[in-house]
């Protein structure tokens, strides 16, 4: 079960989900919409390695647009900050978004109940695309938990990624322990 509309809406006004920026016509019938936040980054290597703290370099979408290319793996991140107290978020792109060939995330679409945070996004794209600032790039969703949640993500110790600044971060594999 997918909460529409007027449930998203009802939960914000009880706090359990919070949306900041909150635009009203962003709101859609089962989903709310997120944009393309400023910043961007790319991996300073070429070749990743899982036990390792690969590191990122930052930069900003020029209000020209930025394009981006394939066989680039870019992080970004969300305009919006988010919070999810009652429900599991799952960030989709919009068909809009994949029309234009661009993923915005390999494998993590969904969050945990807890979450708060601006969502980093990893985006490829299959041919050269321009984005810009401030777009619209997906959708969440949020679906219903069944039972009581015992540790919220945002109370774990060992949260990798709770309270994510709006800049996108990197991958934090190289905290397990493998």
């Amino acid at each position: 079960m997918i909460l529409s509309d007027k449930k998203i809406l009802e939960e914000m006004e009880k706090g359990t989900i919070k949306v900041e920026p909150f635009l009203r016509e962003c709101l859609g019938s089962n989903s709310y919409d997120v944009h393309l936040g400023k910043t961007l980054a790319t991996y300073k290597e070429h070749i990743l390695d899982a036990k390792k703290h690969n590191t990122i370099g930052h930069f900003e979408i020029p209000e020209e647009g930025f394009v981006l290319y394939p066989h680039i793996f870019y992080l970004g991140v969300t305009m919006e900050y988010t919070e999810t107290h009652a429900h599991v978020p799952f960030l989709e792109g919009k068909s809009s978004t994949g029309r234009l060939g661009i993923d915005i995330h390999a494998t993590a679409g969904k969050g945990d109940v807890g979450f708060c945070g601006n969502w980093t996004l990893e985006i490829s794209v299959k041919q050269p695309v321009k984005v810009y600032k401030g777009m619209p790039i997906g959708q969440l969703i949020y679906f219903p938990v069944d039972g009581e949640i015992e540790v919220k993500y945002n109370q774990k110790a060992n949260a990798k990624y709770s309270g994510q600044i709006n800049k996108p971060v990197e991958s934090m594999m190289w905290k397990n322990q493998f």
